[in-house]
């Protein structure tokens, strides 16, 4: 399926190689049955935009996840839902050896249709593009993997069983406490004695600073050893062990976003990937993952009921930081995360028409 012909040209950071991305002119994405073809507007910086680049992987891949803009065309499997000129927002999936195309820090991209959010009234393109990554990877972790009730299925928000949340500043972090009080669940967590007024603003029962020696044992005793599910957004070896200690004698799961595992074999370790929503193949730092449609109908179920949700005000976006220099502005961003110097309880949003291309 064809793209309007009438568009400006395309520019987009493109991975060159391993650590190394560039701004490059680009052709207009071919635009599948399923998908949008999007228009940017502003997109937001994730960790896994740089660890990504800088693992095995291929030249040529557009790179980058969060954005938000306006659709310009429309697959003929999303007419039903989406029109041209609607405002979008969402994830991509940058990096992607197995589709160039579909990475979202670009002017113009490619996303899976029945996987975006329409933006409501009232919220900019500078908040819409901080939430699609989180809002998945809340989705899927809580929900798909977790079993937690969705919200509205339990009453009695926030009084229920106790839920740590590991790393409750990162953009995920924000995300997932908010569902998980909507869910009926008590939100414990923890970050820097900072963030404290931010974290009990996005529903936290009790928060811990991380840096407190026995902060493990701490937990045990406040939540009296019933701690069976941890979501952790750090995912190091550390944090894995606080979650290990809080957990109770009777064991649980532990779901972190690296791949690390519990040092406790009575605790149930849970790694995944949000593409896996997208029900396609892809390969994911030189490994092959193959489609999973169980997932995707998940994800097309989830999003919905986020939007819904979003439109009716249950959940915000995470503190923003608009930066400058577009695209360009993006990729030193990236650089200063890898040098250990990125967003601390923000997330860094990025105007893409500043990129300030030549000939444009």
């Amino acid at each position: 399926m064809s793209a309007p012909t009438n568009l400006p040209q395309n520019f987009a950071l493109i991975r060159k190689d391993t650590g190394i991305a560039t701004l490059q002119p680009r052709p207009i994405p071919t635009l599948a049955p399923d998908y949008l073809l999007v228009r940017t507007v502003a997109i937001a910086l994730n960790p896994t935009d740089w660890t990504t680049l800088d693992a095995p992987g291929l030249p040529g891949s557009v790179v980058g996840c969060d954005y938000a803009g306006v659709v310009e065309a429309v697959g003929s499997e999303c007419r039903d839902r989406w029109n041209v000129g609607d405002r979008v927002a969402g994830f991509a999936h940058g990096g992607n050896d197995s589709n160039h195309e579909t990475g979202a820090f670009a002017r113009f991209i490619i996303v899976k249709g029945a996987l975006q959010m329409k933006v409501p009234e009232g919220v900019g393109f500078e908040e819409a593009a901080s939430v699609g990554s989180g809002v998945a990877t809340t989705g899927y972790a809580l929900y798909h993997v977790a079993g937690l009730p969705w919200p509205g299925e339990e009453r009695g928000e926030g009084d229920g069983e106790p839920i740590l949340i590991y790393g409750g500043s990162t953009a995920t972090g924000t995300m997932a406490m908010q569902f998980a009080q909507m869910s009926g669940r008590k939100v414990l967590t923890t970050c820097s004695p900072k963030h404290f007024d931010l974290m009990k603003s996005r529903g936290a029962h009790a928060v811990y600073d991380y840096h407190t020696p026995n902060i493990g044992t701490q937990i045990l005793s406040d939540t009296h050893s019933t701690l069976t599910t941890t979501l952790d957004c750090i995912a190091i070896a550390s944090s894995a062990q606080i979650c290990a200690t809080a957990t109770g004698p009777q064991g649980g799961t532990y779901i972190n976003l690296l791949g690390i595992d519990s040092p406790r074999p009575d605790i149930t370790s849970i790694f995944f990937l949000g593409y896996a929503l997208t029900g396609e193949d892809y390969i994911f730092e030189g490994e092959f993952y193959a489609k999973d449609l169980e997932v995707h109908a998940f994800g097309v179920r989830w999003m919905a009921f986020a939007e819904r949700l979003w439109g009716e005000g249950r959940w915000v976006a995470h503190p923003r930081v608009l930066k400058s220099g577009g695209l360009r502005g993006a990729l030193a961003g990236m650089e200063e995360m890898r040098r250990g110097r990125g967003p601390s309880g923000v997330k860094w949003v990025y105007w893409v028409e500043e990129t300030g291309c030549e000939g444009e």
